[in-house]
Formats: C-alpha cells, structure tokens, sequence
C-alpha cells in the first residue's frame, strides 16, 4: 500500500490523492520558445527508473497541491514537501532542464 504523507494533514493512503504528473517547469519564455522545445515541454518525459519530484492533489482531504519525491519502481516515497519550502527546488529543476536540453526532439 502507497502512503502519502500529506504536509497538512499527515500519512494517508494514496487513495485519497490525485496524481499531478511529474514536475515538469515551464519553458522561460512562451513567446520565444520554438515547437522542438515546446514537444520536449507536452510529450517528452525522462522515463527513469530512480527518485523523481511529482505533483500530487490531496482531493478527499485539504485540497492541498504538493510535492513528493517517489522512486518510480518501487514506489518508496523518500519526502513530500509544499513546493514554496522546498530548499532543494532550484537544484532539482536545474538538473531537470539539463537533462532536457541534451535530447533531441525533430518536429
């Protein structure tokens, strides 16, 4: 069984949680962006089989958006956080921009 721990309300079961999607930042600036970054943006996701940040919704409880860390294959939750008190925020989208950067999407 998944547990969640809710930043306002505590553990619970996954069942009271929508799932977000993983975190995936906006590209910079929408005017300029062109249509290979803007496909890597909508369809393209790492895939990895490791820790990854994802957007989760508490519906049967606060109503709280919020951050987890989860392992994909094993679904070990490592920490769940509101992303404005996340320390590590900055550093994870980084490394998540340059992970996008280096591949390659033809449109």
């Amino acid at each position: 069984m998944l547990i969640l721990d809710c930043p306002n309300c505590g553990p619970r079961n996954a069942g009271e949680f929508r799932f977000g999607g993983e975190v995936n930042p906006r590209p910079q600036d929408p005017d300029s962006t062109g249509d290979g970054e803007w496909a890597r943006y909508l369809y393209m996701r790492p895939n990895r089989m490791e820790f990854q940040a994802e957007w989760w919704y508490h519906r049967a409880g606060c109503g709280l958006w919020f951050l987890a860390e989860r392992h994909t294959r094993t679904n070990q939750v490592r920490r769940t956080y509101l992303p404005r008190t996340a320390s590590r925020d900055a550093q994870m989208l980084k490394t998540y921009l340059s992970d996008e950067a280096s591949s390659d999407v033809d449109v």
